[in-house]
This record gives C-alpha cells, sequence and structure tokens, in this order.
C-alpha cells in the first residue's frame, strides 16, 4: 500500500485529465499537493480545488525561472514531484515553424527543467522523488512528430542524467513514456480509434504514484512505457 502520509508533493500539469488522476491518487494516499495553474479557467471542472489536502497556485508560469522557483519555495518537506506539464503539436517538418519549435521546448522541455531543478534545491540531501513525462515518440520514430519527439526526447535525457547526478542524495528520478492516454481531448481528435486500447489516466496515475512513492526503494533511472495495448 502506497502511503505519502506527512509527505507534500508537487504534480505540475495537475488539472489535467492525466494531473487530475494523479493528484487525486497522491490524496489518497495521504499527500498533501501543491498544484500550479496559469489561469484560473484552468480550474474549471477540477474536483480538487477546494480539497483540504490540495494546495493550489494561481498565475504560475512554469516555464519562467521567478514563478518555478516561488512554487516550489513555497513547498516544505517536499517528498515528490511529479512533472506532467506539456504541449502538444504535429505536422511536416516543412511547414513547421520556429515558433512552433520554441512553443514545444519551453512547455515540454524548459517547464521539466526549470521544475526538477527547483525540486532539487528544495530536497538538497534529503529522500525524495522525482518523475517526468516523456512520450513513445521521443523513442519510436513518428512521422510528422519531429518538434515534439525532440522536446520530448530532451525531457528523457534530463530524466536519465539526473537520475544518476541525484542518486548519492537518494533522489530518484524517472519518467514515464505514454503513447495515447484515453482522455475526452484524445477521443474526440481521433473518433474512429480503438479507444478500448488506450490507457486509461487512471490507470496510469498508479504507475507515476509508485515511481513517486516512499515503497518504491530502488527503481531510478528508468523510461517506463505506460501504452497499454496502444
Amino acid at each position: 500500500m502506497l502511503d505519502f502520509s506527512d509527505r507534500q508533493a508537487v504534480v505540475t500539469g495537475g488539472t489535467g485529465a492525466l494531473g487530475r488522476a494523479v493528484v487525486g491518487r497522491l490524496v489518497e494516499a495521504g499527500a498533501r499537493v501543491h498544484v500550479p495553474v496559469y489561469t484560473a479557467e484552468e480550474l474549471d471542472g477540477f474536483p480538487y480545488r477546494d480539497h483540504d489536502s490540495v494546495v493550489v497556485h494561481e498565475g504560475l508560469d512554469l516555464a519562467d525561472e521567478a514563478d518555478a522557483a516561488r512554487l516550489f519555495g513555497a513547498t516544505t518537506s517536499l517528498y515528490a514531484s511529479v512533472h506532467i506539464a506539456g504541449g502538444f503539436a504535429m505536422g511536416p517538418i516543412v511547414s513547421t515553424g520556429l515558433d512552433v519549435w520554441d512553443h514545444l521546448m519551453r512547455m515540454n522541455a524548459t517547464t521539466c527543467f526549470l521544475s526538477c531543478r527547483e525540486a532539487a534545491k528544495v530536497m538538497g540531501t534529503r529522500e525524495g522523488r522525482i518523475v517526468n513525462v516523456s512520450a513513445r515518440p521521443a523513442l519510436i520514430p513518428t512521422p510528422q512528430m519531429a518538434a515534439y519527439a525532440a522536446s520530448k526526447a530532451a525531457v528523457a535525457a534530463l530524466t536519465l542524467s539526473l537520475a544518476e547526478e541525484l542518486a548519492d542524495s537518494s533522489i530518484w528520478v524517472n519518467a514515464i513514456v505514454p503513447s495515447i492516454i484515453d482522455t475526452d481531448a484524445n477521443r474526440a481528435a481521433m473518433p474512429d480509434a480503438d479507444h478500448a486500447a488506450w490507457p486509461k489516466p487512471e490507470e496510469i496515475a498508479e504507475t507515476v504514484a509508485f515511481l513517486a512513492s516512499p515503497q518504491n526503494e530502488v527503481t531510478r533511472g528508468a523510461l517506463v512505457p505506460v501504452y497499454g495495448k496502444s
């Protein structure tokens, strides 16, 4: 049984489909969870906005150094930091503008880097867990996803490097690697796909929660596929 009693966690992207599932699982296991949001609209329909064990931090841009530092500075005794915040775009390389490249790098790679850095600062030499989110196109070549794959490959490389750098502090760093997650948005975008094959956010949240937990005693430097049947 996962036990986060008396432990604090950060979940970036916590108001999204996967984020909500992760926040719920950590709260269920006893964690006090900090959730940053950029705009108040992100809280629409967020079931944990008024939960006693959830602290919402509004108006934060996690690609901004000062905002990232402010978020993590508001935590005490941080144990787990889960970095789900990110973005997606696809298209042929010949029509992919530099603005798209920069946006994906900022949303995926930069937010992850700053969140990892600030989490490591707060954790210091105490035991802790960091879980990032890469993506299958970063590991398996996928047409028309060059910019997205590159930004998520940066997350994977960052994860592997930090897993070695922070090991002596007993801070385990891992990443999950999703394929297509069964969300309302993905179903709307791909109405004819085999939705039953897609992993559910709640299923993936179980893997995330374990990697972020004290019960994960030895796993670090892993890029964990969470593909389901997809």
